[in-house]
């Protein structure tokens, strides 16, 4: 249910008490036997709240320390990029990380100028410090909880791939955490912060210089100066702030960087759809103060916190993730004459049919994927996907010339190539996607959640084809009973259940006591509610009655 202060600027009772925050950071202690209290990876790393012990000082040491045997384990001995957000416990997260990583001998690589560093710079650093080497090769860690509310506090770890760690490592990394957290931290490796910032090896890197520089090689960035694309983009108080300032200095873009502050307690932001600060650039909650500024700009966009998502804003106003996903590979294939003739189109199971029916248009392989950024990571290296993106406003690609970029999300970029789109055809990419509508037709989507007891989340993780009996959905005959992603074989952990014109697919989430639904429909809203209806009662099937 919407808040009805939803799209209102917060207020002073909607911020978070910082000092509190950071206090609870440093004097709480997690309980090792209670679940909400552990490491947990999930898609994006380990997240939560200092307030709930949920990510505290203890959690990050052993993390750090687990991350440097995981590290040491497999033979990653270069550099280890270090970036973090503006969330208030990221900074003391980095010092802890530090702290331990100093200890260990790793060699650790932190901004040049203190600076705030988007996950998309972290990828970008390791993959070019990794390009051509077969040893000495980097890994990084990102100190983010992406666009979580200003309480919350993230740690991720990217492998030299430079992307989303595998569950092997994530799973790897967890439980030697908790072994760590449940033994007293006495295997944890620790300098105090002045040493271990003044230790020889820790040294700098230009995470901002380097990747604003490189930007020519993924973009056409000369075909929206010379067209004049007025540019507006808002960082939404993340670490993307001095990136954009840079961009339109360096490269002469009609930028302007809408709302240039920062602030742990985001008191700036318009509260999202739930009335919580979040900094959602997909969400038109979230989103609010800068589609009311959308006829200023021939484009605007945000970013979250840390820049792995983008929000696109057209006179027309803040399109929809799928449509703007859509949209971006239709162009992007068209227009990038020297990515690999193979180069296939990466997605999420739960992104929009309308990708499917694109890629059919462009003859290109569709490769379907689990939720997960991760799986993504291989086929951008070698570069047998052009693109790979989420229906949550995650996405990266390859560069013109058809090597790897990033391999992990990269809201900068996504955001300039709505930029790009629109200088070099001459139109916005909500009149792109109104084409694609007219000629594929305008399906329906959504997302709802339906309550699950921890014990049926767990079943419906493990559903095979065979529990599924509906025949039919909404009027369909049923052509499809998923549990693996078709992409690769890999579980989805959950179930997808096809027709002709709709589809629905359930998973259970990680951090609440309900199930997610995603549903699309290309026959309408109505139908779209039928499907969403039907599915609650197929999933109850499976699972028993």
């Amino acid at each position: 249910m919407q808040h009805e202060r939803a799209g209102q600027p917060a207020g002073p009772e909607d911020l978070v008490d910082v000092a509190r925050l950071v206090t609870a950071y440093y004097t709480l202690h997690p309980d090792p036997s209670d679940p909400g209290q552990r490491v947990a990876f999930g898609t994006s790393g380990h997240r939560g709240s200092s307030l709930a012990t949920a990510f505290n000082d203890d959690h990050i040491a052993a993390t750090s320390q687990a991350i440097c045997e995981y590290r040491a384990a497999q033979g990653t001995d270069g550099p280890l990029f270090l970036g973090a957000d503006t969330h208030a416990l990221s900074e003391p997260a980095r010092a802890t990380a530090l702290e331990v990583f100093a200890a260990n001998d790793v060699t650790v690589l932190v901004d040049t100028a203190d600076g705030w560093t988007p996950t998309p710079a972290v990828s970008h650093a390791i993959l070019t410090h990794n390009r051509g080497r077969t040893s000495g090769l980097a890994d990084g860690v990102v100190v983010t909880p992406s666009h979580n509310p200003p309480a919350d506090g993230g740690f991720k770890y990217n492998p030299p791939s430079g992307g989303p760690a595998g569950s092997d490592a994530t799973s790897w990394i967890q439980n030697r955490a908790n072994e760590i957290i449940a033994a007293g931290l006495k295997d944890v490796r620790r300098i105090p912060y002045t040493r271990a910032l003044a230790a020889p090896t820790t040294g700098r890197y230009d995470f901002l210089g380097t990747y604003v520089a490189d930007l020519p090689a993924v973009l056409d960035l000369d075909a929206i100066r010379s067209a004049g694309v007025r540019i507006g983009a808002d960082p939404l108080g993340g670490a993307s702030v001095a990136y954009w300032d840079r961009i339109a200095e360096q490269h002469r873009l009609d930028l302007t960087v809408v709302n240039p502050l920062t602030d742990p307690t985001w008191r700036f932001m318009t509260l999202d759809w739930d009335g919580r600060i979040r900094m959602d650039c997909s969400s038109p909650h979230a989103m609010a103060s800068l589609i009311r500024q959308r006829d200023r700009f021939d484009i605007a966009t945000g970013n979250d916190a840390d820049a792995d998502r983008h929000g696109i804003v057209t006179p027309d106003g803040l399109m929809n993730p799928n449509h703007y996903l859509a949209t971006a590979i239709a162009y992007l294939y068209a227009h990038r004459t020297d990515w690999p003739a193979d180069a296939g189109i990466g997605k999420t199971l739960v992104s929009s049919g309308m990708i499917d029916r694109v890629a059919a248009d462009l003859g290109r392989r569709l490769v379907e994927v689990p939720v997960g950024f991760k799986w993504f990571v291989d086929g951008l290296v070698d570069g047998s996907l052009g693109f790979g993106g989420e229906e949550s406003a995650g996405a990266s690609f390859l560069r013109r010339d058809g090597s790897v970029w990033t391999t992990d999300k990269d809201g900068i970029i996504l955001a300039l190539l709505a930029s790009e789109i629109t200088a070099v055809t001459e139109k916005t990419p909500s009149e792109h996607y109104r084409a694609l509508t007219d000629r594929f037709g305008a399906p329906a989507y959504a997302r709802t959640d339906a309550p699950a007891t921890r014990e049926e989340k767990a079943l419906l993780a493990k559903l095979s084809p065979a529990q599924v009996t509906a025949g039919t959905l909404a009027g369909e005959e049923v052509t499809g009973v998923l549990t693996e992603a078709p992409g690769n074989g890999a579980a989805i952990g959950g179930i997808k259940v096809t027709t002709a014109n709709a589809w629905f697919a359930a998973r259970p989430s990680g951090t609440e006591d309900v199930y997610k639904i995603y549903a699309e429909s290309f026959l309408g809203e109505d139908h779209l509610a039928r499907v969403q209806e039907e599915a609650k009662g197929v999933v109850l099937a499976a699972l028993g009655g």
